[in-house]
């Protein structure tokens, strides 16, 4: 087995305009770096289209049918201030969660070790019924709502190390106690949730906040101390990641400041809770980072920790 790597042309087509930050180049240097020599190993998938069906494990009819009628046959649409859509925003949102029905697939059936889905727009902003925020659906809700309900997982786990809050995914787990959410993000900062009070019915949201300027050493204690115990005492049977890179300090759009090393240190500590409790399944979905260089880099250290899973001493 290997590292599964979901990607579709279709992800190019959504053109959010000009001078959005979460732009097509954004996915052309994920694809990119993963193209060099050192990703040779990956096992290169289509993303396939996702059903209605599994849509709606996310979000009501009425809602997907209401994004879906939005996409204009040509220029551009505001669903909000942030969020626009263009003729090939449908197709690109039903190939970005159909990567992940097919990645959870691969890898809950055994045919993937782990599975990374470099795919647009984003999701973890969008809400039961609330396109927003660069995001129309909830890909790794989609995910972990067809883990459970077509293969019989009884706990899915997302963590979110996005510099921002994943208050759609954090909404949509609120009273559910077999599904759990983690963040680490900027607060305050957009979407303006993310406290630590903010617990769930379950106690199966754990949000760890951090202030501007935190830097590496407050990102790695706050998952430390608080996303892995919680991860842990959780028990997880498959661990989806919402792998947004604009954390990073070159990214503009906020201050948390990490760099590279960082993401691959918290790429390894999910794949150990993955190990104990969830066969080593692991699901990674691309979110944020609109710095080109840094997302790159980012993705790079990332993918690089998914594909040395095998290998413990690696880690």
């Amino acid at each position: 087995m290997a590292t599964h790597y979901y990607t579709h042309d279709a992800c190019l087509g959504h053109d959010t305009g000009p001078h959005h930050p979460e732009r097509t180049d954004r996915l052309r240097s994920v694809r990119d770096i993963l193209a060099g020599d050192a990703f040779d190993g990956l096992v290169r998938m289509s993303a396939p289209r996702a059903g209605r069906d599994r849509l709606a494990l996310a979000h009501p009819a009425a809602h997907v049918d209401a994004v879906l009628d939005a996409v204009p046959d040509e220029g551009h649409r505001r669903l909000d201030p942030d969020t626009v859509v263009s003729p090939g925003s449908g197709e690109a949102a039903l190939r970005a969660s159909g990567a992940l029905v097919a990645a959870v697939d691969a890898v809950v059936g055994g045919e993937a070790d782990n599975a990374f889905c470099a795919v647009r727009p984003p999701g973890h902003h969008a809400e039961p019924g609330r396109a927003m925020g660069f995001c129309l659906f909830n890909s790794v809700a989609v995910g972990a709502g067809h883990a459970r309900e077509r293969h019989g997982l009884a706990r899915a786990a997302v963590v979110d190390f996005d510099v921002h809050h994943g208050n759609g995914t954090q909404a949509m787990f609120w009273d559910d106690e077999g599904l759990f959410y983690a963040s680490t993000h900027q607060y305050p900062h957009y979407p303006g949730t993310g406290a630590a009070d903010e617990t769930g019915r379950y106690g199966n949201i754990v949000n760890a906040p951090l202030a501007p300027g935190s830097g590496s050493e407050s990102f790695r204690a706050a998952f430390e101390r608080v996303v892995i115990p919680a991860l842990d005492g959780f028990r997880p049977e498959i661990v989806l990641v919402s792998a947004g890179f604009d954390a990073h300090e070159r990214d503009p759009l906020a201050q948390i400041n990490l760099v590279e090393e960082d993401y691959a240190w918290a790429t390894d500590r999910l794949l150990s809770v993955a190990d104990v409790h969830a066969g080593g399944r692991v699901v990674s979905v691309l979110e944020g980072g609109y710095d080109l260089t840094a997302l790159a880099a980012s993705v790079a250290a990332h993918v690089s920790r998914l594909m040395a899973a095998g290998n413990v001493e690696q880690r």
